[in-house]
């Protein structure tokens, strides 16, 4: 009988889960998030994520077809997750041509020129935005507010809480001034009646998909977790010392992006470390750097830039933080 060495790319997984099954099930845990999102931005969300989805899939099977000559392996469902990630980070009302153009980048620049799943070294979804957000920039900050209802008709757009903050505390105003000027809540961030991305507006829809990725062994805690964790000492160190010039921690955990990042693509098996010693190391470099660029930086959001650059470290982490060999001390 003939044996067969079969060399493959990461991820490794030593069990009987496949990675369609893996992709399948980080699909359905952004389920609550999406449909929340639906609610209050209407069908304008469909059409992102439909133009986002179709253009990943199509154009990573016509590459690996007639470009790279292989089989197509768009079956596993990681273009579609690709896609389904890079929409949610937009804002509902971006022009479709541009997401067709994000998406594009995101599956034929970052994944198959690396060769595909298991080569990238970046997370494609996460690209993808930067690439949106460096050549759109109007229209990737041109937040739509939620309304409620399938098909809103009186749709407006408007800053996100993030960027009406960093703005406000320039002018001198209180976080405290400032919350309650725009009637910001935990509770309106909890479950979603804010501006900005629509993969971003409610924190209790995505910490319901990180439940289930956590039931169904998709991901560990670490990494979320460690990320959460360097968020609040960073941003509460800052809040003691002076909580008339900074917002306390719970709001930077609770706006933008930074539930979506951690629990979504931070965790991603191919661009995250091997090891949970070094996973928590690039998880706290993300959450520091997150805080670093909300606080200083010219964008009021941080973690897609964060964990891009973290990305580009994993090879660093993996060399340092290797397990002790067999037999060792």
């Amino acid at each position: 009988m003939e044996r067969k060495l079969v060399i493959s790319p990461s991820p490794h997984i030593h069990d009987n889960v496949t990675t369609q099954r893996l992709m399948r099930d980080v699909i359905i845990a952004l389920c609550p998030a999406f449909l929340v999102s639906a609610w209050f931005f209407g069908v304008s969300v469909l059409l992102v994520a439909l133009v986002s989805v179709g253009t990943c899939v199509g154009l990573e099977w016509a590459l690996q077809k007639y470009v790279l000559k292989v089989h197509p392996t768009v079956s596993d469902m990681s273009a579609a997750l690709t896609g389904l990630l890079l929409a949610m980070n937009l804002p509902s009302g971006i022009p479709l041509y541009m997401v067709a153009i994000g998406a594009a980048f995101a599956v034929g620049v970052v994944k198959i020129s690396f060769g595909g799943l298991g080569s990238n070294l970046f997370n494609p979804a996460i690209a993808g935005r930067i690439f949106m957000l460096i050549s759109f920039p109007v229209a990737m900050t041109s937040w739509t507010m939620p309304v409620e209802g399938f098909f809103p008709t009186d749709a407006t757009t408007g800053a996100t809480p993030l960027a009406i903050m960093a703005h406000d505390l320039a002018e001198g105003l209180t976080p405290q001034a400032i919350m309650a000027e725009h009637g910001f809540s935990y509770s309106r961030m909890l479950f979603g009646q804010i501006g900005g991305s629509f993969g971003e507006v409610s924190a209790l829809a995505l910490l319901l998909g990180f439940a289930y990725l956590l039931i169904r062994k998709v991901i560990t805690w670490h990494i979320p977790v460690t990320v959460f964790l360097a968020v609040t000492v960073f941003t509460g160190i800052f809040w003691l010392l002076d909580p008339s010039k900074n917002p306390d921690p719970l709001f930077h955990l609770l706006t933008g992006g930074l539930m979506l990042g951690a629990i979504f693509m931070a965790t991603d098996y191919v661009t995250s470390p091997m090891l949970k010693k070094g996973a928590v190391i690039y998880a706290a470099g993300i959450g520091i750097l997150t805080c670093v660029i909300r606080k200083w930086g010219s964008f009021p959001e941080g973690i897609s830039f964060a964990i891009l650059i973290m990305n580009a470290l994993v090879p660093l982490i993996n060399m340092y933080v290797k397990p002790k060999r067999f037999g060792g001390k």
